[in-house]
């Protein structure tokens, strides 16, 4: 069994409340649910207006699959949202 887990910090600068930002940041969690077989939710920078951290997770038997998965999804969030900035993101897998 692998566990791939993904780490995403965006920036969202047009944010002028936690509203506007939990408006962007339930938009691309529903999206990613829907679209990919994997678990999402905002794990950090929970009262920053223009940032968010969020946590992606997939379970697996293979690795590669695991990982590609991943960056499909992040590559969806690339593309999906002009509203929020991919900062940093990072993988790991167990």
């Amino acid at each position: 069994m692998v566990v791939a887990v993904c780490t995403l910090e965006l920036e969202i600068p047009a944010s002028q409340s936690l509203k506007d930002k939990r408006r962007v940041v339930r938009s691309i969690t529903a999206r990613i649910r829907q679209s990919f077989n994997v678990s999402i939710a905002e794990v950090d920078s929970l009262d920053a207006w223009q940032s968010a951290t969020l946590g992606l997770v997939c379970v697996s038997s293979d690795r590669d699959y695991a990982h590609g998965l991943l960056e499909k999804a992040i590559q969806s969030i690339e593309r999906g949202r002009f509203d929020a900035v991919i900062a940093d993101y990072s993988i790991e897998i167990w």
